[in-house]
């Protein structure tokens, strides 16, 4: 596959969108011969099919799917630089791709991430969510310029990277506002069998929960754990329970949710760190995010 075929890739990319080629005839202007001739071609150069049937339909095969992203990223730069022609506006911005683990709090990462949107200079900005172990590798071929994360990098993992932390929060509880008188009277003690949304096990914070709990003499009735942690404030605002969550973002959690704040750890902490490939930080992008965030993440 020397020489790709922009066109044949194109008829593939409008196939697989529409989900036929009946249907893609209207969009391409083209003959159903025509595009299936060419699709033919394409499966040819590519060496493997690229769909499979579904009734009167058209599924992608696992080959497909990998072709359709690459063609449905070309064609959306594709878009992008026609827009830019058009428009007259030839500057190039410049891009941070970053890596959000997918346990740390949503307003969190907004917070760290915030400055960037705001630069002077025009800046493309890239999220990608997953799990650390996924994100530092692709840290580690280039792929990120940083990961955000609630934990340093684990000891004894096999990838040059390094943890540099910018902020950490004492974890406080949340209610749904009708709630908030009834549990925060009393607090601790009012969680002792009240309804519980937690992190799930692997989140960093959760062992502290439960370790806190236990010196507490607490024992919370635990009706969800949820790994998401915006899945956790919207159930608990909807009053399926109370919820854990960085006090730094109090305010903004409160007023997103319909929640109140009930009480404070005020020993379990929640730490904050940017993780990159090298030992001192050179992107200018990503030293003014980390200069904003430790002089605003601390809680």
């Amino acid at each position: 596959m020397r020489h790709l075929n922009y066109n044949h890739l194109q008829y593939f990319w409008t196939v697989a969108k529409e989900g036929s080629i009946t249907k893609a005839t209207s969009v391409l202007h083209l003959t159903p011969q025509t595009i299936s001739g060419q699709l033919k071609l394409l499966e040819e150069s590519i060496g493997e099919a690229l769909f499979s049937r579904a009734g009167r339909g058209l599924v992608l095969t696992e080959t497909g799917h990998l072709v359709f992203q690459y063609a449905d990223e070309i064609f959306s730069l594709g878009a992008e630089l026609s827009s830019k022609m058009r428009s007259g506006d030839i500057g190039v911005p410049e891009g941070l791709k970053v890596g959000v683990v997918n346990s740390i709090p949503k307003l969190i990462a907004f917070r760290i991430l915030q400055p960037a949107l705001s630069a002077q200079q025009p800046l493309r900005l890239v999220c990608k969510e997953g799990k650390l172990d996924d994100l530092l590798g692709d840290l580690a071929v280039h792929q990120l310029d940083i990961v955000l994360s609630d934990c340093a990098i684990p000891p004894g993992f096999n990838v040059k990277a390094f943890s540099h932390a910018i902020g950490e929060s004492s974890i406080s509880f949340f209610v749904k506002s009708a709630d908030a008188k009834k549990y925060s009277q009393n607090f601790p003690a009012s969680l002792n069998k009240a309804p519980m949304l937690v992190p799930t096990p692997n989140n960093p914070i959760r062992r502290g929960i439960e370790d806190w709990f236990e010196e507490k003499n607490i024992s919370p009735k635990i009706v969800a754990e949820l790994e998401d942690s915006g899945l956790m404030k919207v159930f608990g605002g909807e009053g399926a329970g109370i919820f854990p969550a960085p006090n730094v973002m109090c305010k903004e959690i409160e007023e997103r949710y319909g929640v109140e704040k009930i009480g404070d750890t005020k020993t379990v902490m929640e730490n904050y760190y940017a993780i990159s490939p090298e030992r001192k930080l050179k992107h200018p992008i990503v030293l003014q995010l980390i200069e904003t965030a430790r002089s605003t993440l601390n809680g």
